[in-house]
């Protein structure tokens, strides 16, 4: 492998290491056996958690913090990237709207708000962004992304033109969406909204149905929260002629996908591609005699969307061979054989707790990682 290109292209290793922390770690146990091989290094993400700090590491950008509006309306500290000389900001919804900002007895999507995302696109347009990526995932909301929009300059009236309070139950209550206050620096931003999930707005397989429960929605809620999107749909269609209700992807975060779709114009598109795309990684691959990917878990449901499976399909458009590493690897890891992937490896050395497992990963990605370039040598002789 001497003089050879190597690009390390992970995910992070959730609860133990960042995307650029596993590429680092990959790096020093391949160079005990290649220690002259030119090394790439390119974090990645699917558009979930961790998206901003693997395009900000990869594209060597800036983390900004911001004081937004919480979930369920109290301040918190939330984030954002800028990369591309800050011209591009990456914003996880999580950050200001996401479920971990919420303990478990008190998650309530009757009133949660994404009110605070707005907030965070808001700062980014003050600092100059002119296209945004939105990770859309991870929320404690399904309020449609109408608190988003509220934080933007939007008005959402009921029947007697009074303004609703936050939260996607207030919906039923909508009657009319006045937009001559939305912010109009959005008409000069380019909205992407990153996913994995092809959930319609509502409907059995709706926001409210699929990802309401594990927010805290009961029964009762979850039939009135669908009702509620629905009627946001209904205003939407017959004020504005736009479909967001069964639109692919209309139903992430909450529904934050349609409300993006109606109130930013957004697109929304696969997370992968758009990290694929923002980092360069297919330029980056040109002339790589190997690729090695991975996350902290690959299973069956790694196939649809996930950040390995994203990495083999592109390094297979130049032919290069690609090996994946996984702190896991669980029932129908074998699927990701058919997707580009050529070898597959747990990094966990044996039965160990989970604990255990996570403090040593990066011992772990070391000691497999110098294997692997073992291996393959002793193969090549």
């Amino acid at each position: 492998m001497n003089q050879r290109k190597i690009v390390i292209a992970p995910d992070s290793f959730k609860e133990s290491l960042t995307a650029l922390e596993a590429a680092q770690a990959i790096q020093e146990g391949l160079m005990h056996v290649w220690p002259d091989a030119d090394y790439e290094l390119v974090p990645m993400a699917d558009g979930g958690e961790g998206t901003v700090r693997s395009l900000v590491d990869a594209l060597h950008g800036e983390i900004v913090e911001q004081t937004v509006t919480g979930p369920l309306g109290s301040p918190l500290t939330a984030f954002y990237g800028l990369v591309n000389n800050g011209r591009t900001a990456v914003i996880e919804m999580a950050a200001a709207s996401g479920i971990e900002h919420t303990k478990p007895e008190e998650r309530d999507p009757l009133t949660a708000t994404t009110y605070g995302v707005g907030e965070l696109i808001r700062s980014a347009m003050d600092h100059g962004a002119r296209h945004m990526i939105l990770g859309l995932g991870g929320s404690a909301t399904n309020d449609g992304g109408c608190g988003m929009a509220q934080a933007l300059g939007a008005r959402l009236l009921d029947r007697d033109g009074n303004e609703l309070p936050r939260g996607g139950a207030a919906l039923i209550h909508l009657n009319s969406i006045d937009l001559t206050k939305l912010d109009l620096r959005i008409k000069n931003v380019r909205f992407e909204a990153a996913t994995d999930v092809t959930n319609p707005l509502t409907g059995t397989k709706g926001a409210s149905a699929v990802f309401g429960p594990q927010k805290g929605a009961s029964r009762h809620d979850v039939a009135e929260l669908d009702q509620a999107l629905k009627r946001f749909a209904e205003i939407v269609m017959r004020d504005f002629n736009t479909e967001i209700d069964q639109v692919s992807g209309s139903g992430a975060a909450g529904g934050l996908g349609a409300g993006t779709l109606f109130f930013l114009n957004s697109s929304i598109r696969p997370g992968i591609n758009l990290v694929i795309k923002e980092s360069g990684l297919e330029r980056k691959l040109s002339n790589a005699a190997l690729v090695i990917t991975g996350e902290g878990k690959i299973d069956g449901q790694t196939i649809y969307g996930k950040t390995p499976i994203g990495v083999a399909r592109c390094a297979k458009q130049q032919h290069i061979p690609v090996i994946a590493l996984a702190g896991a690897l669980a029932d129908g890891c074998d699927a990701v054989y058919a997707h580009g992937i050529d070898a597959l490896f747990s990094i966990v050395p044996g039965a160990i707790p989970l604990d255990q497992a996570l403090k040593d990963a990066r011992a772990n990605l070391i000691r497999t990682s110098s294997n692997i370039a073992r291996v393959w040598q002793l193969a090549h002789k």
